[in-house]
């Protein structure tokens, strides 16, 4: 497999440095966890979380691993550690990473509902490659036995949370009030009759005391979604506008994520053609107190098609933006092209948003946004925005590759650098790939 660094001029946007480093021969990720890496700005330390599968080196022996990937950025060089050796073979497992005042590193992970733990371990001060004994939360006195899935670890009151898809397989949550060490049940923070096989699937983004999220119903195979925003700020769940939507956020019965602002519907047109079976993908914070988010939809469906097991033909990227004042820009960013696997329909490339840009993205799409061409693989591109997300400036990042190349992440935390992440290789199922994380770092400009 290769992936190759394309030709461009100095002046293109976010010019690269170096080819591609593979940094682990063997995983993949899901998308509802953050951070899934993360980059240490004093020993210039990256992080990637990860899950071997049985189709990549190491084959059976190393097939479920939960691994990380530890990055001196200085050389490139790449320590393999595994947190736990055959966990289960499922992207959706991989480990969400959070960096202490201490100088050590928390990793909290999941199943993917065949279980009702969540799981964590802490690192020795500053050593991302040593790291303490496993310890468990146990959600079944509310889940009642029927599993838990993600971890999403943000803070906000002083207080550390990791939010997961577990009761009623509604969106909940776990604090801490001593950096992970212990975690207790905070609450639900929606509620929904289920539909399908779980309910809404939800990226959080913090800023200061204030953490943004964008969710949807259920999962678009089962349900036409919308997408919504909200955010939660001392103890209360918001609409984008302020109103107050539950005044006791995380306590007692929770509302539906309905009652939040709609920043995508489904049944909207665009050009002409109907959008449908939204999704969330990435979501970030600005500097100036607003959000930008990247969504994906269905293109062209005319009718409700539900469970329908094929791949859909057309799926699109959005690029919505939250000034601070709570009003929503959404343009359409790019065509994302077929669905990823027949059985999961709505499956795309995905896409990243710079965490300290937010007018910048990276997508994996096997559409080239330039000019349209369809791409025999999945390539990543650039994109620079201009006009709010209304138009924006395409270059290949990769071209003429011989494998996919997918779900990128810009891994924060040096506002320096640009450390893009992705996978590339053959990928049929969230339990079955063939891949390796490669990293391609760059400066900012």
């Amino acid at each position: 497999m290769r992936s190759h660094r394309a030709d461009t001029p100095k002046e293109a946007v976010m010019p690269l440095i170096a080819e591609p480093v593979v940094v682990n021969d063997n995983g993949a990720w899901c998308w509802f966890q953050d951070e899934r890496a993360l980059v240490d700005p004093v020993s210039q330390t990256l992080v990637v979380g990860s899950i071997a599968a049985a189709e990549g080196p190491g084959g059976e022996a190393r097939s479920g691993n939960v691994e990380l990937a530890v990055v001196d950025l200085a050389t490139g060089a790449s320590q393999v550690v595994v947190l736990h050796e055959r966990f289960e073979t499922d992207d959706h497992d991989v480990p969400a990473l959070w960096r202490r005042s201490d100088g050590r590193w928390l990793a909290v992970y999941t199943k993917h509902k065949t279980d009702d733990l969540t799981r964590w371990r802490i690192s020795e001060p500053n050593d991302p490659t040593a790291w303490g004994p496993e310890r468990v939360f146990d959600w079944s006195p509310h889940t009642e036995g029927r599993g838990v899935t993600y971890s999403n670890l943000r803070a906000m009151d002083g207080r550390l949370y990791c939010f997961a898809r577990a009761v009623n397989d509604d969106q909940c949550a776990l604090v801490s009030d001593d950096e992970g060490e212990t975690w207790s049940y905070a609450g639900k923070l929606f509620t929904r009759p289920k539909v399908g096989y779980v309910n809404g699937y939800t990226r959080y983004a913090a800023a200061g005391d204030r953490l943004h999220l964008v969710t949807t119903d259920h999962h678009p195979r089962d349900f036409d979604n919308s997408i919504y925003h909200g955010y939660l700020e001392h103890g209360a769940l918001h609409k984008s506008d302020g109103t107050v939507l539950d005044p006791q956020a995380l306590n007692g019965e929770a509302p539906s994520q309905e009652g939040l602002t709609t920043v995508l519907a489904a049944g909207s047109r665009w050009n002409g053609v109907r959008i449908s079976h939204c999704w969330t993908t990435d979501i970030r914070t600005t500097a100036n107190g607003g959000v930008a988010a990247v969504l994906t939809a269905r293109a062209g469906e005319e009718e409700l098609d539900l469970g329908r097991r094929r791949a859909a033909p057309d799926l699109r990227f959005f690029y919505a933006r939250m000034a601070p004042s709570g009003e929503w820009t959404v343009n359409e960013l790019a065509k994302a092209g077929p669905g990823l696997m027949p059985h999961e329909e709505d499956y795309t490339g995905l896409a990243a948003i710079d965490p300290y840009d937010p007018g910048s993205v990276y997508v994996s799409t096997a559409v080239d946004p330039r000019d349209g061409a369809v791409l025999p693989h999945r390539e990543i591109f650039h994109g620079r925005a201009a006009a709010a997300g209304r138009f924006w400036a395409w270059t290949p990042v990769t071209e003429n590759s011989d494998a996919d190349n997918l779900r990128p992440i810009v891994a924060p935390g040096d506002p320096s650098r640009t450390p893009l992440l992705w996978f590339r290789g053959p990928m049929t199922a969230s339990q079955h790939y063939r891949c390796e994380v490669v990293l391609l770092d760059m400066p900012r400009p």
